[in-house]
């Protein structure tokens, strides 16, 4: 099947698919009628990167639209790239090509869309170098693994005029986009402080250990591994392809998973198109000693299952929190964002629904509806405006960094073991415009519910930490500075900013 075959029929076969799309992606039509590179009678050609979980959605948005087909799927394991491909060819009547080294697809001139669900260590570099080779992307959340992985990302789009858009899909979601609206137009009063739910069950990955987890022979490790250091897996990691998360030298945790789409909630529902000013997290890797009743028992992840983020942007405050063992919701959402206002307040407890209260809980007003992320994007690249993506680059980027900043407290602080009441008589001292003394009582309450022992286990208490958000560095603190970014192993080097 040859790319970029011009199907005379196309506008006519697509035309109800396509105006459905623009419907559901709230896109300008005006925007088709921009000047650009790609014709509209042309069918993009797609590479997916890293196919096991996520990227089969990709995979599916793909295929479901018939202004794309996909030329390449591109995994280290070679066996779940075959197994997509299958899938792909009974889908769209051709296989594409799988390749283990993304480069290789980066090189075919006939990819014009490189699409990314790779470990999160990997999302910066892959994109770069797919801008770098002319592609437009759609990268996962979050769209990196440090703050300066970001911020090159962010130039790398500029630099070289692609389309970048980050894969929180909410921001194409009628019931989130009309919900910040409302919030913005003045629906809940004013409007200045936000709380992100990760209440989200998370197991054990497995004891650690001194031995080494095999590697199945299908997986080329060193591309796997990429621009994190090789390091063979010296504890129990069942999931290759998943347990990753849970260890921070290739992801970030659930602040750095799930959090990205909450946090980016929060800020878009406050304006803010900044980075916060300050940050200080607590918190720990807790409970599940509780759960194998023994005190003995340390599990192979090495990020926090508990963790609260403070963020101070001055006039505005966002605060995150973390839970990975069992909790009830707070205020009906689990996986989600309250907004807090003068006159009420708006809860954010799915992709497709938010539901407004007024001061005494009963409700006024729901928001509901769906829509087409990738169906944006896909329109942004046939129109080449940027300006019409929901979810541009930098608004992921600012949306990570919330993610890695309060990762970096956190870390910082992890040997800082308090008590309760140490923990606060600190944060009765943060600036905030949350209650931090309550807050940290319903954690206290939480971790007590499952079984944690906190004069065992005591909270680790983050640094308070002052950012700069127009330079992105922690002023005098070299320690902090340090985690703005890694070290890398040639040839996976990400470049920074000034080097994209």
């Amino acid at each position: 099947m040859v790319r970029k075959t011009t199907r005379r029929r196309f506008l006519t076969d697509s035309l109800l698919a396509t105006a459905g799309a623009l419907a559901a992606a709230q896109v300008p039509t005006a925007a088709l009628a921009q000047d650009g590179d790609a014709s509209p009678n042309d069918i993009l050609g797609v590479a997916v990167v890293g196919v096991k979980g996520r990227g089969g959605s990709h995979l599916s948005a793909f295929l479901g639209d018939p202004r794309t087909q996909v030329l390449y799927v591109v995994d280290p394991d070679a066996r779940y790239a075959e197994e997509r491909a299958s899938q792909v060819e009974e889908k769209q009547g051709f296989r594409p090509k799988t390749v283990a080294d993304m480069r290789q697809a980066f090189d075919d001139p006939a990819v014009d869309i490189v699409s990314t669900a790779t470990p999160n260590h990997w999302h910066a570099l892959t994109a770069i170098w797919a801008m770098q080779a002319g592609k437009d992307v759609y990268v996962e959340k979050p769209v990196s693994w440090s703050i300066a992985e970001g911020r090159a990302m962010v130039e790398a789009a500029r630099k070289y005029g692609r389309i970048c858009q980050v894969g929180t899909q909410c921001r194409s979601h009628a019931a989130i986009r009309d919900a910040m609206q409302f919030i913005q137009d003045g629906g809940i009063g004013e409007c200045n402080f936000s709380r992100g739910l990760c209440y989200k069950r998370r197991a054990s990955i497995g004891p650690w250990g001194n031995y080494t987890s095999e590697i199945p022979d299908t997986v080329d490790y060193n591309l796997w591994c990429g621009p994190a250091t090789y390091t063979e897996p010296k504890m129990t990691r069942p999931s290759l392809h998943y347990d990753w998360h849970w260890q921070r030298h290739y992801g970030n945790g659930d602040l750095g998973n799930q959090g990205p789409h909450q946090t980016d909630i929060a800020r878009w529902g406050l304006g803010l198109q900044r980075h916060p000013s300050a940050v200080i997290a607590y918190g720990g890797r807790l409970g599940y000693d509780a759960e194998r009743k023994d005190p003995n028992y340390v599990d192979a992840g090495d990020v926090a299952n508990t963790e609260v983020s403070i963020y101070d942007y001055g006039d505005k405050c966002i605060v995150f929190e973390t839970r990975g063992l069992e909790t009830p919701d707070l205020m009906g959402a689990k996986i989600g964002v309250i907004f807090y206002g003068s006159d009420g307040y708006l809860v954010q407890s799915s992709y497709s629904h938010c539901t407004v209260f007024d001061k005494d809980m009963n409700v006024v007003r729901e928001f509901t509806g769906g829509g087409s992320h990738f169906g944006n994007f896909i329109e942004c690249v046939l129109s080449r405006n940027a300006r019409f993506l929901h979810a541009d680059v930098l608004e992921g980027h600012y949306s990570a960094a919330l993610s890695h900043l309060g990762n970096i407290s956190y870390y910082l602080g992890e040997d800082n073991k308090v008590t309760t009441a140490e923990a606060a008589h600190i944060l009765a001292d943060v600036p905030s415009l949350d209650d931090n003394v309550e807050t940290l009582d319903r954690t206290v309450e939480h971790l007590k519910a499952n079984g944690v022992s906190l004069v065992r286990t005591p909270l680790a208490m983050g640094p308070h930490l002052e950012f700069d958000p127009d330079r992105e560095v922690f002023p005098g603190n070299a320690e902090a500075n340090a985690m703005l970014t890694r070290e890398y192993r040639e040839p996976f080097v990400c470049p920074t900013a000034e080097k994209v």
